[in-house]
């Protein structure tokens, strides 16, 4: 292929909150052909001020950032900046994780144990109008389309300014699910489920577990056992 006929290299903005890994990334990238790296940047806020300025055709963005994390400043990027796509880079494969990114509009999603050609690759799969995804997050969008869908038991009005979230992992708590059964039911870090009990003991002013399933069953969150 003549220099006349080859393509352009895809423009790309970088976005970490972690310095070193950002570099890193911007110097694997600079050492790969068809990627030029135009910019970088340490938060949501300054991605979307960057690609503004920038107009790139692809952000490699992080999630978890202080200020505007990744969900939101790929909200943003896809309503203001249409032309722009965004691929995720993250250390997190989590539903919580994967899927309000994808809600959002990230046509791609890498792990950051992805190499430097197949973040090419995704890079230039989402600007030829495919999706970016790592295998390992091919198989999970596969493993959740395939599994059944669970009869609600959650009021539309759930009580306290709960999250949908939130009485889900309280109505496995009145089932008697550990935190670690809970994380393997809905898909999520152990971490991730303390976070939400924390937000729904904070809210609803319970104060253990036991206080816990008598909510649920009070609120109609859960059904006791049967007898």
């Amino acid at each position: 292929m003549t220099e006349e006929t080859a393509p352009k290299p895809a423009r790309v903005v970088v976005v970490d909150d972690q310095t070193v890994v950002r570099e890193g990334i911007v110097m694997l990238l600079g050492l790969l052909p068809g990627v030029e790296v135009v910019g970088s940047a340490g938060d949501g806020d300054e991605a979307v001020r960057l690609v503004a300025e920038l107009a790139p055709d692809v952000v490699l963005m992080d999630l978890r950032m202080p200020r505007c994390d990744g969900v939101e400043a790929t909200r943003r990027i896809r309503s203001e900046y249409p032309r722009t796509h965004v691929v995720v880079l993250t250390t997190y494969a989590d539903d919580d994780s994967l899927f309000p990114a994808l809600r959002a509009g990230a046509r791609g999603y890498l792990t950051k144990d992805a190499g430097g050609e197949e973040i090419v690759r995704a890079v230039h799969s989402v600007l030829s109008g495919d999706a970016g995804l790592a295998p390992s997050i091919q198989r999970r969008l596969l493993e959740r389309l395939s599994e059944p869908e669970a009869a609600p038991v959650v009021p539309a009005d759930a009580p306290d300014g709960l999250t949908a979230r939130e009485t889900d992992v309280l109505a496995l708590i009145a089932e008697g699910l550990s935190n670690q059964e809970i994380a393997r039911r809905l898909h999520v870090s152990t971490a991730t489920v303390k976070t939400h009990i924390n937000n729904l003991f904070a809210k609803t002013g319970i104060k253990d577990r036991a206080q816990a399933v008598r909510y649920a069953f009070a609120k109609g969150l859960a059904r006791p056992p049967a007898g």
